[in-house]
């Protein structure tokens, strides 16, 4: 067994275990394997180890491994979530090449990605990331600006508003980390009692993805934990 392969069951086991504590059925999380900087047969691995859902942070990178990836093995489609920031000239790329994207944070984004959806394609499945941590470096809709921008994002057409996505502050203290989440999972309620049908929370790393099942996550992004520890260039 490949040491992708092993991660993958350790992961799984994190999982299953956290949503036992939680009370929740193992199949309500899907496990998304963040394989950016790494390379196509590192993906190859772990779909050969059963994992199908795999999220991309740079572009270029992510288009080329889309390619080798499918070239390797026709027939079996993987599952491509694009989780990094998006520059306006992206969308397009972005709107023809993944099943999901994470990132929207301003309309402009989402107007190009439904306005570039490849009709055929159906539509794209979309969360809007929130800065839940109100941190200046990161990425995301403001907490309050959130609701206008999810009841914009689920107007427009060959788009799917399906939830929300947040990367908190790093925190080590399980306490806190829940507190991050529960604040996401609130927001996420709110939005739902206004209307929308959200079914998604996407949050949890390889350092916190169990808090993140306690408080409800849908989606766990995880990376070093399977791929092991990244090197950037």
């Amino acid at each position: 067994m490949s040491i992708i392969a092993e991660n993958l069951q350790a992961v799984e086991a994190t999982i299953a275990g956290a949503a036992q504590a939680a009370n929740r059925p193992r199949s309500s999380i899907q496990l998304l394997a963040v394989s950016k900087t790494f390379p196509a047969e590192a993906v190859l691995e772990a779909m050969a180890a059963g994992q199908q859902a795999f999220g991309e942070n740079y572009l270029q990178e992510a288009l080329d491994k889309i390619d080798l990836v499918a070239r390797a093995q026709p027939g079996v489609a993987a599952e491509w979530h694009f989780i990094g920031p998006i520059q306006s000239n992206k969308t397009r790329p972005i709107a023809a090449s993944f099943q999901w994207v994470h990132t929207v944070e301003r309309l402009k984004i989402a107007q190009r990605l439904s306005e570039q959806r490849p009709p055929e394609l159906g539509p794209l499945n979309v969360c809007i990331q929130v800065n839940i941590s109100g941190e200046a470096s990161k990425s995301g809709a403001h907490e309050d600006e959130a609701p206008e921008l999810a009841r914009q994002v689920a107007q427009l057409p060959n788009l799917r508003l399906r939830g929300l996505m947040a990367i908190p502050e790093p925190e080590t203290d399980p306490a806190l980390q829940r507190a991050a989440f529960a604040r996401l999972r609130a927001l996420a309620e709110r939005l739902r009692a206004g209307g929308l049908a959200l079914d998604t929370l996407s949050m949890g790393m390889s350092g916190d993805m169990q808090a993140a099942i306690l408080e409800g996550a849908t989606i766990v992004r995880i990376g070093s934990a399977i791929f092991g520890a990244r090197h950037y260039e």
